[in-house]
C-alpha cells in the first residue's frame, strides 16, 4: 500500500471543511459566452470534483457588468444565480465544494464603448491607461470616496449572490493587476490620500472590502483571498507581499492563495514559464499584449521548474500563522508532499488539472504520480476559443456547443 499523503486529510477554512487539501485554482475558463453561465462551465468544474479536487474555483465572477475584462465573463447578479446554482449542484454531487472568484477589472478591461457604461474605467489612480490603448480608452479615473463605497458594496452584493447560488466559498482577487490589485501595487497606485503611499495605506481599500465581505457572508462561506506575492521584476517586492499577508491575517481572511506577478507587466512571473512563441496572432487582446511585452522583457533562459514560487511562499509562511495555499507549478506527488512539508495548508493547481482533472485522485493513490503537463501555456491561448480553456496535448473532445447553453436549461 502506498504511504498516504497528508494532502489527503481534511482542512477547515472558516465554516467550510474540505475533504482534502487540493484546490482547483481559478483559471479563466472562457466558457461563459456572452456572459452566460453555461453547461460547459458547469461540466468543467464538475469534472474537477469527480477528479478529487476538494474545492473548485470558478474564475472571474465579476461584481458587475462594468467589472468584466471581456464580454465572455459571468457576473454574480440576480440573473446568474439559477445557472450558478446548477454548477454548484453538479460539484456537490461528487462531494466537492465550489468557490466563486469575485473580481472587478478596474482599468484592466477590454470591454468596448458599448459594453462599458463608464467613459473612463475606474482605478486606484487616474491618468494614462496603457491597457485602454486596445479599446480607445486612453485614460482611467481615480476613484473618489463615493465610488470606493459603492465598489465595496458591489463586492458584498456579489458575495451574497454567491451564497444564494450555493457556493461554499468566495475568493477575493487582489492580484494580477485587477482592481483590488491596482490599489495594492505601487506600479498602479499613485494616490496621496489614505489609500496610497505605504503598503499599509495601499491595502486600506482592499482591506475594507475584505472586512465587509467577511461581515456579510463570513459565517456561512469561507472567505479566501488570492494575491500576488510580488509584482515581478518591478513594483511590489516580497517584503510588500509579507505585509499584505499580515494584513489579511489581521483582518480575518480564512485562507490566502499565494500567486505572483501581473497579467501585462510580468506574466512570466505568474506562470513560471513564457507564453508560447507561435506564429499565430491570438484573437484575445490580453494574450496579444502579454506575448508582445514578453518578447521584450522575458529573458530567453526562463524555464519552468516545479514549485517555482516556493522561495517566495516560504517567506510568507515564516511571517504569518493563517492558513495558506501554495500555488505555483505543483505537478507531482513529490511536489505536493514538498509543499505540505513546507507548512502550507493546501495545494492550488491550475494547468495540471486542465491537462487531467483526475490528477488529484492519482496523487492520492500513488507515490509516483506525475503530471505529463509541460507548462507550455498553450492552454492560455485557447481561453477564448469556442471550446474555452483546454489542453492542446490531450486531444480530448471539446464540446464547444455546451458553452452556448445555459447551465440551468
Amino acid at each position: 500500500m502506498p504511504e498516504k499523503s497528508l494532502a489527503g486529510s481534511p482542512l477547515k477554512i472558516g465554516s467550510l471543511t474540505l475533504r482534502n487539501r487540493f484546490i482547483k485554482a481559478a483559471t479563466n475558463e472562457g466558457m461563459a459566452k456572452g456572459g452566460v453561465v453555461s453547461k460547459g462551465l458547469a461540466r468543467f468544474h464538475e469534472k474537477m470534483a469527480e477528479g478529487g479536487s476538494a474545492l473548485s474555483t470558478v474564475a472571474y465572477c465579476a461584481t458587475s457588468k462594468d467589472g468584466r475584462t471581456f464580454v465572455d465573463q459571468a457576473t454574480l447578479d440576480d440573473a446568474s444565480v439559477v445557472d450558478f446554482r446548477a454548477l454548484t449542484d453538479a460539484v456537490h454531487k461528487h462531494g466537492g465544494a465550489a468557490c466563486a472568484q469575485v473580481t472587478h477589472a478596474g482599468s484592466f478591461t477590454f470591454l468596448d464603448k458599448k459594453a462599458l457604461q463608464t467613459n473612463k474605467p475606474l482605478s486606484a489612480s487616474g491618468g494614462f491607461n496603457k491597457v485602454g490603448v486596445m479599446t480607445g480608452r486612453y485614460f482611467k479615473k481615480c476613484m473618489n470616496e463615493a465610488e470606493l463605497a459603492a465598489m465595496a458594496e458591489e463586492f458584498v452584493a456579489a458575495a451574497r449572490h454567491a451564497r444564494e447560488a450555493g457556493f461554499d466559498a468566495v475568493e477575493l482577487h487582489m492580484g494580477h493587476g485587477y482592481l483590488l490589485s491596482q490599489f495594492v501595487s505601487k506600479l498602479y497606485n499613485k494616490r496621496r490620500d489614505n489609500y496610497g503611499g505605504s503598503i499599509r495605506k495601499r491595502m486600506n481599500f482592499p482591506s475594507e472590502v475584505l472586512r465587509r465581505v467577511l461581515d456579510a457572508v463570513g459565517k456561512d462561506l469561507a472567505v479566501i483571498v488570492k494575491y500576488s506575492m510580488t509584482d515581478g521584476p518591478k513594483g511590489n517586492t516580497i517584503e510588500d507581499g509579507i505585509e499584505v499577508a499580515k494584513r489579511l491575517e489581521a483582518d480575518g481572511a480564512h485562507l490566502a492563495v499565494l500567486s505572483n506577478g501581473l497579467n501585462v507587466e510580468s506574466i512570466q512571473s505568474m506562470f513560471g514559464s513564457p507564453l508560447p512563441k507561435t506564429g499565430a496572432r491570438p484573437s484575445n487582446p490580453v494574450i496579444r499584449i502579454g506575448m508582445a511585452i514578453q518578447s521584450f522583457t522575458a529573458p530567453p533562459e526562463v524555464q519552468f521548474r516545479e514549485n517555482y514560487l516556493r522561495e517566495h511562499a516560504l517567506k510568507i509562511r515564516a511571517n504569518v500563522k493563517m492558513p495558506l495555499a501554495y500555488l505555483g507549478g505543483v505537478q507531482s506527488r513529490e511536489g505536493v508532499d514538498q509543499a505540505i512539508s513546507d507548512g502550507f495548508d493546501a495545494i492550488a493547481m491550475g494547468r495540471a488539472l486542465v491537462y487531467d482533472a483526475g490528477f488529484v485522485n492519482q496523487v492520492l493513490a500513488s507515490e509516483d504520480a506525475s503530471s505529463p503537463c509541460t507548462a507550455c501555456n498553450r492552454c492560455v491561448t485557447t481561453m477564448y476559443t469556442p471550446g474555452g480553456t483546454s489542453c492542446v496535448l490531450t486531444k480530448d473532445k471539446i464540446e464547444s456547443e455546451l458553452n452556448t447553453v445555459r447551465a440551468a436549461s
